[in-house]
């Protein structure tokens, strides 16, 4: 039995590292904000049906936490997709050009791999097979990832909404992709969640109703003449 417990305890101890791994003093680095700082709280309203809201890490990584909140000011993530998004393990959007190829105007960032894990909810910014490739997009963690570590910059994760986040449509690409409807930075007062107004479809013109085809006039019935009478 006492192997057992310390079985259940050494399990435990793994699940709970994620979360302690979250917030790590280190001297001479900048203390991570608090989870109620408005200013670094990144809100995204999902055409899935509700808001998501985001911890940003500028402790960690300050230059891409700088790049989400210039693009989400400018209105750069509105309306874009979920271009690629595998079940059990990531949803990425913030493509222009909705294949993965894309990005902003801006310079792309350099790497800022640090301590934050891929646990389910963390959010990283995407790149090309260059360290120093990430620019506008990035990816949410459906599960668990650990591999992935100090491989990519981990810049914030989930605190709330994480239920539309796994709505979002699954695909590569999605058939339907989910999209961003609007991003904001909370210290900029959005306004209150509203959801997509569903989107009106073309009018269509009902067929005229089925003519039967005109039936001829029927042919006269040929006048009778009469005979005159002898004379």
């Amino acid at each position: 039995m006492r192997r057992i417990a310390l079985l259940f305890a050494f399990l435990a101890s793994l699940f709970a590292l994620p979360a302690m791994a979250q917030v790590m003093d280190v001297p001479g680095r900048a203390p991570p904000p608090s989870t109620t700082d408005t200013r670094n709280l990144w809100i995204l309203d999902l055409s899935t049906g509700g808001r998501v809201t985001i911890w940003l890490r500028p402790d960690v990584a300050p230059k891409m936490v700088a790049r989400i909140k210039t693009l989400t000011r400018e209105k750069f993530y509105d309306g874009l997709t979920f271009h690629r998004v595998i079940d059990g393990f990531m949803a990425q959007g913030g493509d222009p050009d909705g294949d993965g190829t894309g990005g902003s105007k801006l310079p792309n960032v350099e790497k800022e791999f640090n301590y934050l894990p891929h646990v389910r909810g963390a959010v990283a910014a995407a790149r090309a097979n260059d360290e120093n490739s990430a620019n506008s997009q990035f990816y949410i963690m459906l599960a668990p990832r650990l591999a992935l570590d100090k491989k990519y910059t981990v810049f914030g994760r989930v605190i709330d909404g994480m239920q539309y986040v796994d709505a979002i449509e699954k695909g590569e690409p999605p058939a339907n992709p989910s999209r961003i409807v609007h991003a904001y930075v909370a210290s900029d007062n959005p306004p209150p969640y509203q959801p997509e107004a569903p989107v009106a479809l073309p009018e269509t013109v009902a067929p005229l109703p089925a003519t039967a085809p005109r039936a001829r006039p029927a042919a006269a019935a040929p006048k009778r003449v009469q005979p005159k009478p002898a004379r």
